[in-house]
């Protein structure tokens, strides 16, 4: 049995990118005259995603008239945000309308090819509440490292610091919504901060290793780097 529900977090402000990016939101940026959201929902359709929930906040118009209630067969539904809850309240408000007792969440402003299906295959064999999509990177420091056992257990998340080589985590999620939604959140909390820093001994999180593409347009350099990467995916 396939996973076919997501989440995308398209509703943050893209403050680093507004020198380059001011009148739409964040995973609104055009990439080659598409929005940002174009490429990351192709890639999910192909990967067997049939509905899909926008979380949504600033400037939600725009994503709402630019994609309406349906994207190339697949349904779109949209869980406004009244106040900015956090990526974690944003996530709890948006799983009161996922129908399934799994679903993949994803951000909204990066694009990670990964195998969606062979990770929630893993998922359900590690009975997992949620797995995390890593991926290794080389000499970075605008990320946070992952540190996982042999049996890709994670047991560690570190702040962000100069690394040689490390696993990040890339932003795709695969969640047991019962097991999230029965811990008692206040509405607005971190997912990175008060779930998976904080309860890593009592919940089970995994990593599933990719290798596939990643970018994150969330600053100038990288959204310029889309411009020309992209172009892979046309």
């Amino acid at each position: 049995m396939n996973l076919t529900e997501a989440i995308i977090l398209a509703g943050g402000m893209g403050t680093r990118l507004k020198s380059v990016v001011k009148e739409v939101p964040k995973p609104m940026a055009p990439i080659n005259g598409r929005p940002f959201l174009e490429y990351l929902l192709d890639h999910l359709i192909k990967q067997g995603i049939q509905s899909v929930i926008f979380s949504v906040g600033f400037k939600s118009d725009i994503i709402a008239n630019h994609f309406g209630d349906t994207y190339k067969g697949c349904d779109l539904l949209y869980v406004y945000e009244e106040m900015p809850l956090g990526t974690g309240g944003a996530i709890k408000e948006a799983m009161k309308a996922v129908n399934g007792d799994h679903v993949l969440v994803t951000n909204g402003d990066s694009l990670f090819i990964t195998d969606i299906q062979g990770q929630f295959v893993f998922h359900q064999n590690r009975e997992a509440d949620v797995t995390i999509g890593l991926k290794t990177m080389i000499d970075f420091d605008r990320y946070g490292t992952v540190i996982a056992d042999n049996d890709s257990r994670i047991h560690t998340f570190k702040e962000k610091e100069a690394v040689s080589r490390g696993l990040i985590n890339g932003g795709v999620y695969i969640f047991n919504v019962q097991a999230f939604l029965s811990i008692d959140f206040p509405q607005k909390f971190s997912l990175e901060n008060n779930y998976f820093q904080t309860h890593t001994k009592e919940s089970k999180f995994y990593g599933y290793q990719s290798d596939g593409y990643f970018l994150d347009i969330g600053i100038p350099e990288d959204f310029a780097r889309a411009q020309d990467e992209f172009l892979r995916f046309e």
